[in-house]
């Protein structure tokens, strides 16, 4: 199949799936060392297990706007178009938070309006910590809720434009979305929060020590 979209997928939002990820951004991916060796024959059920191995999220990063292996991850998806039950499970899963990332993003690109709100709304119950790489080359410290709600409410994140999501309010006054109930009445540990913090603080340095060296 090479750079090919699978033959079997339907068109997404009027266009080829692939064509979601700007053309240049295409060209990029498709000449990584990690596109050609580690997603030319990957499928939809044997992707997971690159899913499984990712450090952090992100679109492209440096002087020579280099993929991640995320945004590879993505394309790849695109391209085979795996079955809606399977991205499920990835949002679903809670053992590998970037694989929960990596589903919620494709749902986010290819989903409909009521279908994103309602499988990545409940992910603004996870408040992990998750490393996202920045245009600079830079890991940054952030959080699941917090990446969703990005993704939620931005129009262009990853380097890719997100399709339009009417708000939720006008999905609510049309009576196809339920009001979301909000969970910000628990009670938390402050103080383990901040120790959490600082402890992910470092892990960030010393991956970007890591990344210098």
């Amino acid at each position: 199949m090479a750079n090919r979209t699978d033959k079997s997928a339907a068109t997404v939002h009027g266009t080829n799936p692939q064509n979601l990820v700007e053309y240049i951004v295409r060209q990029k991916i498709y000449q990584t060392v990690y596109w050609k060796e580690s997603c030319f024959a990957l499928t939809a059920e044997s992707l997971i297990d690159k899913a499984v191995d990712l450090k952090a999220a992100g679109g492209t990063y440096g002087g020579q706007r280099k993929p991640t292996n995320f945004m590879c991850l993505i394309l790849k998806m695109l391209q085979i178009q795996p079955d809606k039950e399977i991205i499920v499970e990835y949002i679903k899963n809670e053992d590998f938070k970037y694989v929960r990332l990596l589903g919620a993003f494709y749902m986010r690109l290819v989903g409909r309006p009521l279908e994103v709100y309602q499988y990545l709304e409940p992910l603004y119950n996870d408040y992990r910590k998750v490393r996202v790489m920045t245009q600079e080359g830079k890991y940054m410290l952030s959080h699941m809720d917090e990446v969703v709600d990005d993704m939620l409410n931005k129009d262009f994140m990853y380097d890719i434009a997100l399709p339009r999501l009417p708000a939720r309010l006008a999905l609510e006054k049309a009576g196809t979305l339920d009001a979301r109930i909000s969970v910000l009445d628990e009670e938390f540990d402050e103080g383990a929060i901040e120790a959490e913090a600082a402890d992910a603080a470092q892990q960030v340095a010393a991956l970007n020590e890591e990344l210098r060296g």
